[in-house]
């Protein structure tokens, strides 16, 4: 029996909680120390240019990539081992329940000296889906904030199912996605050909209590780039005893293999006797595997000096391509199962969809799987595929070929509907007949790659600003749901903002409001609270009535 309560508004409570918020703060401090001290063996983190650890002026805010995070693989690695040793702590800060615990998916340490470590969150070991959180801790050990994918309690009366699931694999796991109660539940994975040639592996998740469906999507992701054509490139192969091989050592061992028209296995990688690749025919089987294995080159080159970035992942090891999937399809994908792209050879077999942007657009959906891990489904799933628009045109521009110059169009020179015209416009998306410019409460039931429409409008808005303006010889007109006129900030400093959005604030479940806050974040914290940046971050949102 309890003889004596403390009033929760009584000057003893108030310690209390004084007390505990101070071991909280200990508590992830104490982490956050472990990973600074272990990135500091690694490679050096840039400060700004002030030297102190506040937002400060534009002018003297980093806008170099070094802002973005400290991301070689050796630090990356070092980063994550110290976090993973605090988890327990972190736990305990965070006050998750007691048969809650964390797994460190990635730690970026930015200019700044602020600690974003991205955390998977398992609940009496079962994986709980939707329930991945980022912490942000300044250099002194204050935290900054926390960024939850939900802000739900994660809890269940049993992880005994009461229900038996159909499939004998199974997966049991914690379904708490999207806002609402976690439960428990299966995921199931089907996988099958869809009517196209393109791979399907539908991850199904259903309560293990009720048996209703929950949520669903589908793991390999699609997109579409340009025909085959970025003319006489320069390659890194390796040379053998037999000849010569398209694997990239100067960028995590890159390989690029030929399907021979096949759906499965890796197929065989491409060789050459002489080190003369193609001849820029779709005839020539080696002129689809250079456009595709150039094209990874140049979106690892974009992410490394551009982005700060070691790799799709991080860790300083490259994915591989497959080029000839199929006959005639149409298309091309990422698939996480095997860390890999694949491209298609087009209509009739002579337009390989093989150049920079759906290379860059295929690698950046690996990218996100590993940072904000976008559910690809519903407004995340519109994100995710915007964020592979972004940074695939971003790539474009970057490499700056003239065969293939960058252009704020998706898929131009496919020609897919047969008249010249691309798959997806930027600065006025509605104009391809499906997507949106700006954003309504139905925005969500649209397929992902229309949805995505509203981020990419407010991408090419942010970097070039609204109404007419030629660029690298491409027209472009863009509106705005206010009628506002815009002023574009250039394109790197709105790629900057994407990304570091991106990798250290938005979470799986990420809708378009939580990815205005997001890049308001990042806009405050590569250009400074007062900056220029961040006003036009927020009145471009509100130009495509993200409000």
């Amino acid at each position: 029996m309890n003889l004596h309560s403390t009033p929760h508004n009584s000057p003893v409570a108030r310690t209390t909680r004084g007390t505990r918020t101070t071991r909280r703060l200990a508590a992830l401090a104490a982490v956050a120390a472990m990973v600074v001290a272990g990135v500091q063996t690694g490679s050096a983190v840039a400060t700004p240019a002030d030297g102190n650890g506040d937002n400060g002026s534009a002018s003297a805010a980093p806008t170099t990539a070094a802002a973005l995070g400290v991301n070689s693989s050796a630090d990356r690695a070092t980063a994550i081992k110290s976090a993973q040793n605090g988890t327990a702590s972190a736990a305990r800060a965070l006050e998750l329940g007691g048969q809650e615990k964390l797994v460190v998916r990635d730690v970026i340490t930015d200019a700044r000296g602020t600690v974003h470590t991205r955390y998977e969150r398992t609940y009496d070991g079962l994986p709980v889906l939707g329930g991945d959180l980022v912490t942000h801790t300044a250099a002194d050990g204050t935290l900054k904030g926390v960024d939850k994918a939900t802000d739900a309690k994660i809890a269940v009366a049993s992880t005994t199912p009461k229900l038996k699931s159909a499939a004998a694999d199974a997966r049991k796991v914690i379904w708490a996605g999207h806002g609402g109660k976690p439960v428990l539940a299966f995921e199931t994975v089907k996988t099958g050909v869809l009517k196209d040639g393109t791979p399907s592996r539908v991850h199904t998740l259903t309560d293990a209590t009720t048996g209703e469906k929950l949520y669903s999507f589908e793991a390999v992701k699609t997109g579409a780039g340009h025909g085959q054509y970025s003319g006489e490139v320069e390659i890194t192969t390796t040379k053998t005893d037999a000849g010569f091989e398209l694997t990239d050592g100067e960028r995590g061992g890159h390989k690029t293999y030929d399907l021979d028209q096949g759906s499965s296995g890796t197929g065989a990688l491409v060789t050459d006797d002489d080190d003369t690749w193609g001849d820029g025919t779709a005839g020539n089987r080696q002129t689809a595997a250079v456009d595709a294995h150039y094209g990874a080159a140049k979106t690892w080159d974009f992410y490394k000096s551009a982005l700060g970035r070691d790799g799709i992942r991080g860790d300083g090891q490259a994915a591989y391509s497959r080029v000839h999937y199929g006959k005639a399809y149409v298309n091309a994908f990422w698939d996480d199962s095997c860390f890999c792209m694949t491209y298609g050879d087009g209509e009739g077999d002579k337009k390989p969809l093989t150049s920079l942007d759906v290379a860059g657009h295929e690698m950046t959906h690996g990218l996100t799987s590993a940072t904000a891990d976008l559910n690809y489904s519903g407004e995340s799933g519109g994100l995710n595929e915007a964020t592979s628009d972004i940074l695939g045109t971003s790539v474009e521009f970057f490499a700056d070929n003239a065969s293939d110059a960058g252009d704020y169009l998706i898929g131009e020179m496919i020609d897919i509907n047969g008249d010249g015209t691309p798959l997806r416009y930027m600065d006025q998306p509605s104009k391809d007949g499906s997507s949106a410019d700006y954003w309504d409460e139905n925005l969500g039931d649209l397929d992902v790659h229309h949805s995505s429409g509203v981020a990419n409008h407010f991408f090419y808005l942010l970097a070039e600003g609204s109404g007419k303006k030629t660029v690298n010889g491409v027209d472009y007109d863009s509106p705005t749901a206010d009628g506002s006129t815009l002023t574009g900030i250039g394109r790197e400093k709105a790629y900057q903002i994407w990304y570091k959005a991106l990798s250290v604030y938005m979470t799986s479940t990420t809708d378009y409001a939580g990815a205005r806050v997001a890049t308001e974040k990042a806009a405050t914290d590569l250009f400074g609270a007062d900056g220029e940046e961040l006003k036009a971050v927020s009145a471009t949102w509100a130009a495509v009535n993200v409000k």
